[in-house]
């Protein structure tokens, strides 16, 4: 009785040895990559690797995981940069416009690696390709920008300080001139400025009333101003056409023009030559000219009053009242 119960303890401790071998002997194939070996590979490179190890979950799209992480190290190109070599399974669309990026479901859970869908018309990604990343911001980076924020936020603390102060003041100021004396003038002046309305709304609404008919009048003068501007427009562009056609003759015309202003100003020159030469002769005959017009101007004067010298030599005697004048 003893020995077969021994027997049943050692087969069943035996059993569970075996299953425990199998399971870890299972697990190191997994994460191997052992059972994988159909799975498409891919990689991707970030600043920060975010915690990121071998073995790790790859989701798509934010679902289930779809692959592992299959290696993570540094870039032997780029010492700056970390690759990160990892494995998903053959049937998810990676296109060649997806992005990798390192997320996580909750703050306190541990990171995985998502891939952002690429759009439709991009054509799938081949084994071994390297897929566009966005890079990742830890707590050190937050830490970071935080403090270099200190400073300026506070200055901002400061100015929003002296703002409200301020404010305060404007707002005293307006209670000060809101107390009740400015309030009662205030109703005082609406109420005056209410009469005034009421005893100028018929002048108000007869001056409004010939606003609304001088603007209905100038429509129609717009609308002939714009016809006005379309004939002149019309003008001047049969005018342009009519210069460009012309053309030639217009420059004849101008440069016969010419010629004759050339030819009168040559005319002009040699006159004021001549004058210049003969300055003094002109101003002698100018002289006896006036001299000569003098005499016949006193010549025509004595005709006026005495027409008998031009018959008689003499004046003829004087007659005297009550005598026969004498016979010549």
């Amino acid at each position: 009785m003893n020995s077969s119960s021994t027997r049943r303890e050692e087969a069943i401790v035996g059993l569970f040895v075996l299953i425990a071998a199998a399971l870890l002997i299972a697990t190191v194939f997994s994460l191997t990559g052992f059972f994988n070996r159909g799975d498409v590979v891919y990689r991707a490179f970030f600043k920060n690797a975010g915690g990121l190890r071998p073995g790790a979950e790859v989701h798509y799209a934010g679902g289930p995981p779809v692959g592992r992480i299959e290696e993570v190290r540094a870039d032997p190109r780029d010492a700056t940069r970390m690759e990160i070599v990892f494995r998903v399974k053959p049937e998810i669309p990676i296109k060649t416009d997806s992005l990798a990026a390192i997320s996580s479901s909750s703050p306190l859970s541990d990171n995985f690696l998502g891939i952002v869908p690429g759009s439709n018309a991009a054509q799938r990604a081949p084994s071994g390709s390297t897929l566009k990343s966005k890079d990742y911001v830890g707590l050190d980076e937050l830490e970071a920008e935080i403090a270099e924020l200190g400073p300026e936020a506070k200055m901002l603390l400061a100015n929003l300080n002296q703002r409200v102060t301020e404010l305060q003041v404007t707002v005293a100021r307006v209670n000060d001139v809101l107390n009740d004396r400015n309030r009662e003038n205030l109703s005082a002046s609406l109420g005056d400025a209410r009469s005034v309305l009421e005893e100028n709304r018929k002048p108000l609404h007869s001056t409004i009333t010939h606003i609304d008919d001088a603007s209905a009048k100038l429509a129609p003068l717009l609308d002939e101003l714009k016809k006005t501007n379309a004939d002149a427009q019309k003008t001047i562009n049969t005018l342009e056409g009519t210069i460009s056609e012309n053309r030639q003759d217009l420059r004849q015309s101008v440069a016969d023009l010419r010629r004759v202003l050339e030819t009168a100003n040559n005319v002009t020159d040699q006159l004021d030559r001549t004058l210049n030469a003969n300055g003094e002769n002109i101003d002698d005959i100018l002289s006896n000219f006036r001299q000569a017009s003098q005499n016949l101007r006193q010549f025509t004067e004595t005709l006026k009053q005495r027409p008998y010298t031009l018959l008689r030599s003499a004046l003829p005697p004087p007659h005297l009242p009550g005598k026969a004048p004498k016979p010549d």
